[in-house]
């Protein structure tokens, strides 16, 4: 199997379709909120220097995120592929871990884009927040990550139409229809 870059706006569906699609097809998954958390709670040399720029309100330079997500993917199992969900988020880091991939002879596999309405996406965080009692996510700040995601992100999705792996899949209403769409695809692609 292909490699996998799961890409989509804030409340599209990612963590799920990630879940659903290693399930499926047995590939590793690295989230990079995980992945950070994992390494702060190790108390890694990456996870300090990291921890010591969040705390500070800085963003993990690209070059420390690659160093980070090359460690743990050479741990995953080599040949069953891997999704990586919430990396990358700008055309800088795309282009970092294409090199990355390409030292070790590896690939970036397919893009795959997961279009969901506004509308529809709005209503998927509120109900998180509440789930999960997340205080941060209320409709101003939802409003501007999309606007984050719109500015910093989404232009991303024209450079993967450039390297020719794009594959994007667009919300019907339900999750298992659009699930089955993914899956017929990537069925193609093993």
């Amino acid at each position: 199997m292909k490699n996998i870059i799961i890409f989509g706006a804030p409340g599209s569906g990612k963590g799920t379709y990630s879940d659903e699609i290693v399930s499926r097809y047995g590939m590793g998954h690295i989230s990079t909120g995980d992945v950070l958390r994992a390494e702060i709670k190790n108390g890694t040399e990456l996870g300090k220097l990291a921890k010591g720029l969040i705390d500070k309100g800085q963003l993990i330079p690209d070059d420390v995120m690659v160093n980070i997500l090359a460690k743990v993917y050479d741990e995953k199992v080599p040949g069953k592929g891997v999704i990586f969900d919430g990396f990358p988020r700008t055309i800088t880091q795309a282009e970092a871990l294409k090199n990355m991939l390409a030292d070790r002879h590896h690939e970036l596999g397919n893009m795959i884009e997961l279009i969901v309405d506004e509308e529809t996406l709005m209503s998927r965080l509120l109900n998180r927040a509440k789930e999960q009692g997340r205080a941060d996510d209320n409709e101003e700040t939802i409003k501007a990550r999309f606007q984050v995601y719109h500015n910093q992100t989404e232009p991303l999705a024209e450079w993967f139409e450039k390297e020719g792996i794009r594959h994007t899949f667009t919300w019907k209403g339900d999750k298992d229809t659009m699930l089955k769409e993914i899956f017929a695809f990537l069925d193609t692609q093993q």
